[in-house]
């Protein structure tokens, strides 16, 4: 699964950095949460696709690139996104 997020976020968004964590071990027996993980993600990504952006519009570009994933194993996905020009 994270392959799969990475790969995708790097198509959509070439960032000049992507960091995919599976923290699901973080959230075992909470809702969502699956025997053997792959459930619950963190994205840090910085990409000059969200220059200009608000953090709201950076987040529904990154979800809307894994409607797949959440159709499928992934429940829970922590984003933090920004463009190369902030801080």
């Amino acid at each position: 699964m994270a392959a799969a997020i990475e790969t995708k976020l790097r198509k959509a968004f070439a960032p000049q950095s992507l960091i995919v964590r599976d923290v699901s071990h973080q959230h075992a027996g909470h809702a969502g949460a699956r025997p053997g993980g792959q459930t619950h993600f963190e994205v840090e990504i910085t990409s000059s696709a969200f220059n200009g952006l608000s953090r709201l519009a950076m987040h529904r570009a990154v979800m809307g690139q894994l409607d797949e994933e959440f159709a499928g194993s992934l429940h829970a996905l922590n984003i933090k996104a920004k463009g190369v020009t902030e801080d």
